[in-house]
Formats: structure tokens, sequence, C-alpha cells
């Protein structure tokens, strides 16, 4: 059976991405695994020694079991839980690898975090999920979101790789029932000749899209002052439409077009995104197509 994978850690954020993880989980379906990674301080251990992390790891299986039993109570959807010990990011990769996780759906900050981590900042732990995961990431900002989704924002440059999350989309799309929208961004001091390309490709993978069965949008952002203002101008447009429930990025390192995603500027996107955003990586980096 498919299975996703959702980190927690019992705070409200990783509660919030649980319930998000419910209708996916209905429409592929999909057994959802709880994974709950203990990583004490090195301190701590050298202080109390063995019992106390035995003594820790026995609680902590009981509250998820009991969390366990609860989701699966009240959504009716198959369960499971899985206890680590270690880094919790290598644990969370670990872990992915080896059920073979369709998706990780995580929050932008899992616990425990690197000391001093500002207000705001991207989650230690979640960047370097995102940075080294073969597999699709959700990440959940600390809110309720909408039940499902309505459209799923593609934002779309001149690279191969932004190619390959039309193909995504699509996928994703059909699962959900949802449109598609597809938006570039153009600032005035783009060559003339990328503004035709961009146009011409954004009007072709509408065509593309809609003869998948899939109702889709496309649209140009003009006037953007510059690259660095790309984000802000998409996720302004993303929350002006309505009914985006998701966005969907690819996690590249930079290629030297529009697309920024993932370096520093895609965890600026990611970080900054009051809407669900899907991570994937391309090809090249050996991504888990369990979805096709």
């Amino acid at each position: 059976m498919i299975k996703i994978l959702v980190p927690v850690d019992f705070e409200p954020q990783s509660l919030i991405a649980l319930e998000q993880s419910y209708n996916l989980a209905r429409l592929l379906p999909a057994e959802i695994v709880l994974l709950y990674v203990y990583d004490p301080p090195a301190g701590i251990r050298s202080l109390f020694g063995a019992a106390y992390d035995e003594e820790i790891l026995k609680k902590l299986e009981e509250r998820l079991t009991e969390l366990c039993t609860k989701v699966q109570a009240e959504t009716g959807l198959q369960v499971s839980m899985i206890l680590e010990t270690g880094q919790v990011y290598s644990k969370i990769l670990e872990v992915a690898d080896k059920i073979k996780a369709a998706c990780i759906i995580m929050g932008t900050h899992s616990q425990p975090e690197l000391p001093g981590t500002a207000a705001g900042a991207l989650g230690a732990n979640s960047s370097r999920v995102l940075r080294s995961t073969k597999c699709p990431v959700i990440t959940i900002n600390a809110r309720h979101h909408f039940d499902g989704c309505r459209s799923i924002l593609l934002p779309l440059d001149l690279t191969t790789e932004s190619r390959q999350k039309v193909t995504w989309g699509i996928k994703i799309a059909k699962i959900y029932g949802a449109g598609i929208k597809v938006v570039s961004g153009i600032w005035s001091k783009n060559d003339p000749a990328v503004h035709n390309r961009l146009k011409f490709l954004a009007g072709q993978v509408k065509d593309f899209i809609e003869k998948e069965g899939i109702r889709c949008t496309a649209e140009i952002v003009e006037g953007v002052e510059n690259e660095k203002a790309l984000i802000p101008v998409l996720l302004n447009y993303a929350e002006t439409q309505g009914d985006i429930d998701l966005i969907m990025i690819m996690t590249q390192q930079e290629s030297g077009m529009i697309e920024f995603f993932m370096g520093s500027r895609a965890q600026e996107f990611v970080r900054l995104s009051p809407i669900p955003v899907m991570s994937i990586a391309p090809k090249e980096l050996g991504f888990v197509s369990i979805f096709s």
C-alpha cells in the first residue's frame, strides 16, 4: 500500500500537517505513517544515562500510540507509527526511503530545531529534508488550510526542471480533481526574447494541460522589479486568487534562470508561503515516482 510519511512532535504545526494528510490519504488511497524522532541533547544523555532515555522513549511510545489510535478512529484511515532515535532530519530521510514513502507531509518547523532559530525562519530539520529528499515533500505553515485542493499554482520558466513540474502538476491535479493555474513572472530588465518565449511556453503548457482534461489558466505577471521581488509577487498572486490550495516547486539547485528552487531563494519561498508547498526533486536527483 502507498505510504505517506508524517513526522510529528506533538506541537500544533506538526498536528496541522497531519490533518492535511487525511484528504490525500483517502484519495490515493494511502497509509499514514507517523514518525517521531527522539534526539536528546548530548549533555542530558551524559548527565542522566541510558535509564533516562528508556523512560522518555516509553512515554513517547505511549503518546504516539494514543495519537495513532485517535487518528484511525476519527478518520477511518490506516495509520501506523514509527519511533526512532537519532538526528531528526536524517531519520526522516532514512525512514522515507525505507518505507518507500509516496511523499512526506511536514510543518515548516520540526522540534527540536537549532538553538537561536529566528521566529518565522524555515526550521533546520525541514530545510535539510527539503535539500536531500528523493520523494515529494509538502510543507505546511502554522495554520489550518482548506480540506482538499481546488487549484494548484505552477510557477513556470524556461528550464527543463520547470517542464517536469508540469507533468507532476497533472498527476496531482488528477488525484485531487483540481485545476491548475500557470503563472510566470517577467521583470523590466528581461530580454524581449525571454518575454516572447515565456508567453509562447505558457500557452503551450495551458493547451497540454487542458488536453489532459484539467481546467487551466495561464498568466504572465509583468513589471516585476527584479528576480528577488518575484517570490512575494507570486505569493500575493496565489493569495488573491482565493482558490489556490497547493503551490508546486522543483528542488534543484540554482539553474541560472528564473527557477530558484531549492537554493536559499527556494527556502525563502517555502518559509513565506501561507499556502502548502509541494517540493519535488528533479529526475536527475533521483525522485521516487509512486504517484504515476
